[in-house]
């Protein structure tokens, strides 16, 4: 794993913190391809069960990292070929972290623009600091304020209108803000943002392993349902398909036993 972004595990959490403190934790080449493995490789890690997401430092991120070097030159490929290919590489880690089994909580400082703000809004929940400021960076630079999943997910979290003024105008939103659009989830004095992100975990770790990955699952699915009946197929089969593990009858025994369930992901 690259020195761009740290792992500490802790049992069933891990904590992946953007370590580029000095460059505002900027999107590199090394740090999306730091990534694109973490991400990937949580498919075959059922022992992880929730992730948290941070930056270290004043910020969570403040976006593409222009600075020359950053990104290597192919000098071989055409303009438009080479610009879908870093296009392509940093669009590529908001997939895998909606496809990972894992929660993802993310805790927030500082600014998060463009592909930061989309870090943000593609995990699964957001925790902020009080310094949190984010914007879709992106039209500030004479692009579209449409990248790396901002029009996806903003609309569907805070609505068209509100997700329309901050896309279409690149303004920042203030935590205060965020928190009213219930684009986080609360907000927390930043000294003690990483404690309520690992309690958080610890509650998600509570529940049983496969019913917390399908229900990330039929979450995500569910977002995108065409009807009211599809989303109800999705849950119906989730719950069928549950209610036949080991953790589902061991779940009933400890309810009557009036005691904490001793899961397997059986």
């Amino acid at each position: 794993m690259s020195d761009d972004l740290h792992i500490e595990t802790r049992g069933q959490i891990e904590v992946a913190t953007l370590n580029r403190p000095e460059k505002l934790n900027t999107m590199n080449a090394a740090l999306i391809a730091a990534l694109d493995a973490y991400f990937r490789g949580l498919q075959d890690r059922p022992e992880i069960r929730v992730v948290i997401l941070r930056g270290a430092g004043r910020a969570f991120c403040a976006g593409l990292d222009l600075t020359p070097g950053s990104w290597p030159e192919d000098t071989a490929a055409g303009a438009v070929q080479a610009g879908w290919k870093t296009q392509r590489a940093i669009a590529t880690v908001m997939q895998l972290m909606r496809q990972c089994p894992q929660p993802i909580i993310a805790l927030g400082q500082g600014p998060a623009c463009g592909g930061g703000f989309s870090l943000l809004l593609s995990s699964d929940v957001r925790l902020a600091a009080p310094s949190l400021r984010m914007n879709a960076a992106y039209i500030k630079i004479g692009l579209g304020g449409c990248d790396m999943g901002s029009s996806y997910f903003l609309p569907r979290l805070v609505g068209a209108s509100v997700a329309s003024e901050y896309i279409l105008t690149g303004k920042f939103m203030e935590a205060e803000t965020a928190l009213s659009c219930n684009l986080v989830s609360r907000i927390v004095e930043e000294e003690t943002l990483l404690d309520a992100g690992l309690e958080l975990a610890e509650e998600m770790l509570a529940t049983s392993p496969m019913g917390l990955r399908l229900t990330k699952d039929a979450l995500n699915r569910n977002i995108d349902a065409p009807s009211f009946d599809a989303a109800l197929a999705i849950e119906d089969r989730q719950q069928v398909l549950l209610a036949q593990t080991e953790d589902f009858a061991e779940a009933k025994r400890a309810f009557a036993e009036k005691r904490a369930p001793d899961y397997k992901d059986h």
